[in-house]
């Protein structure tokens, strides 16, 4: 309270004399009452009433998940706009950027090249690069320290810029997933977990040390040149080998801009040297990078097994948006049976998580379910009819292969899928699995019915059909589903049913600040789609009020 008065009393100061009483007196009647609400409140306790709602602070957030990311990283990673530009950058000992500059080894842009152009095309438009720099803020430090452990060079980490413009929930028409973007086959060729609780591509963490490994690998494989590894990067090494060898022995050049290689990929490797300029000459093409401190604003905090996230949120206060921000792998509110068992955190925050650790529920978090195999019975039978993966079927139970005997037990985590209702932090885990639902790429997620729903307004709401939301809830063609009732919705196979998903077609009003690029982060289609439905290109110019189509089910 005195501290309010003090504010007062000091912008009297600024105040003619004959004004300042009177001045005072309204000032301090203002500042007075903000300040009896500031008083500290009683924290919540465990003996408080459960709640399943949604508070209202949180609904505008989960109105657009994505929105809520983006804060709750901006939150993590501060405000750029507050920093400055220092040159040189060899004066700057603690400024992360520059630790990365300082590896660069192979980023060149030749007068009138596509990588000349790239790095003009970038530095054109801060308020993009400024958002994917708030993204990737929190892991720069971890990205720099590998780089410089495994002495490779400070491009490789804006790859992911031009991979996914920094976004772990990132997921191409192709399937590749997470900042990296990797498909699930060379990710778990690469050593990273893949199953119903959590997929190591979006953890950025394990994500980074698997690609910088496949980076290495096929920096070796063509002879230490790393245009023609990225190019494998992007293309597939068998496809880019094919395209050396078939150059050799027409005596031809073996760069990679002398192979034959996909549209893409010939625009992928100058998008990366184009970056590499702009980041070491930012003031040449009019931009200002942000001045970081070179030290790390999150820390990876260990847990003793299976862990309900949602609760040591609530034991430890930290936010949900933050929590799916920095965990973006966990699929549902807890970590795998099997691992990996870490959580990522505000570094500020470390000391509490882990002071929350000894307060957690401390039971089995993980109940398991029995069933017994019956004649007839597949592993992939088994998974629709409980609403699982084969995957998560064999690691529940060490099963290597598919073949089941008659009356082996199989055991079936009751946690998934589930959540808890009768918590005191019911809200917690609505407002994660609200953001995961519509953030996650595996689309494998529940929806509880609403009154008048029916399946035709549910598979729509969707985009998938009535038959297979049939097909994946064992419901008859006259079964009748009920308000509350949870429907298991798995819109990442669509044409399940061998029929083509008719084509919708809806319209998007262009908002302020809107980009290609996060319409159609938002509308969960992709960017080239996007493009070719309304006749634009990656430099197009959006204005606030112009009306985009959308296409819902076009294969075209």
């Amino acid at each position: 309270m005195a501290s309010c008065y003090n504010l007062v009393s000091w912008r009297c100061v600024l105040l003619s004399t004959r004004h300042c009483r009177a001045v005072l007196i309204l000032l301090l009647a203002i500042v007075l009452s903000a300040c009896a609400n500031l008083e500290p409140r009683e924290p919540a306790t465990e003996s408080d009433p459960p709640t399943s709602r949604v508070p209202y602070y949180l609904k505008a957030e989960l109105d657009d998940p994505f929105e809520a990311i983006e804060q709750a990283t901006r939150r993590i990673a501060g405000d750029p706009r507050r920093t400055v530009r220092i040159e040189p950058f060899d004066e700057v000992e603690t400024d992360l950027i520059a630790r990365i500059v300082e590896r660069f080894e192979f980023s060149e842009c030749p007068a009138g090249g596509p990588a000349l152009q790239w790095a003009e095309w970038f530095g054109a438009r801060p308020d993009y690069m400024e958002r994917v720099l708030n993204r990737a803020h929190p892991w720069l430090y971890d990205i720099a320290s590998e780089l410089e452990a495994r002495d490779l060079p400070g491009e490789l980490a804006l790859l992911p810029i031009v991979e996914s413009a920094f976004d772990p929930f990132a997921y191409s028409r192709e399937r590749a997933s997470g900042t990296w973007q990797f498909l699930s086959s060379t990710a778990l060729d690469r050593g990273v977990q893949i199953n119903d609780w959590y997929d190591g591509r979006r953890d950025v963490h394990v994500a980074t040390r698997a690609a910088l490994d496949y980076l290495t690998h096929l920096n070796a494989l063509f002879d230490g040149d790393w245009n023609l590894a990225l190019a494998a990067y992007n293309a597939g090494q068998g496809r880019v080998q094919r395209a050396v060898r078939s150059n050799e022995a027409r005596n031809r050049g073996t760069g990679w801009d002398q192979l034959t290689l996909p549209r893409e990929t010939r625009a992928y490797i100058p998008k990366l040297n184009g970056l590499g300029c702009l980041f070491r000459e930012p003031e040449r093409f009019g931009l200002e990078l942000p001045v970081w401190d070179n030290e790390p604003l999150i820390a990876r905090v260990e847990l003793p097994g299976p862990t309900d996230v949602v609760e040591l949120s609530a034991k430890a206060d930290l936010e949900i948006a933050e929590l799916v921000a920095l965990n973006p792998g966990l699929n549902r509110h807890m970590t795998p049976p099997g691992g990996p068992h870490h959580v990522f955190v505000p570094i500020e925050r470390a000391d509490e998580v882990m002071a929350a650790l000894p307060l957690l529920n401390g039971q089995d978090v993980l109940t398991w379910q029995e069933i017994t195999v019956r004649r007839g019975d597949t592993l992939s039978g088994i998974a629709q009819r409980n609403n699982t993966s084969i995957a998560a079927l064999r690691e529940a139970n060490n099963l290597n292969g598919d073949h089941l005997a008659i009356g082996q037990v199989l055991r079936l985590p009751g946690a998934n899928g589930t959540l808890p209702t009768d918590s005191p932090w019911a809200y917690r885990y609505q407002e994660m699995a609200s953001l995961q639902e519509r953030l996650l790429p595996t689309r494998h997620f529940y929806h509880r019915v609403r009154p008048g729903e029916s399946l035709w307004v549910i598979a729509r709401r969707h985009s998938v059909s009535v038959t297979d939301i049939q097909r994946w809830n064992n419901l008859g063609q006259s079964t009748t589903i009920r308000p509350g009732q949870r429907l298991s919705i798995r819109a990442d196979t669509p044409a399940a049913t061998g029929t083509p998903a008719r084509t919708q077609v809806t319209q998007y009003t262009v908002r302020n600040g809107d980009s290609l690029w996060v319409i159609a982060r938002r509308l969960n289609v992709s960017m080239a789609d996007l493009m070719r439905w309304n006749n634009l290109d990656e430099h197009s110019i959006l204005r606030p009020g112009q009306v985009l189509s959308v296409r819902r089910g076009d294969s075209a």
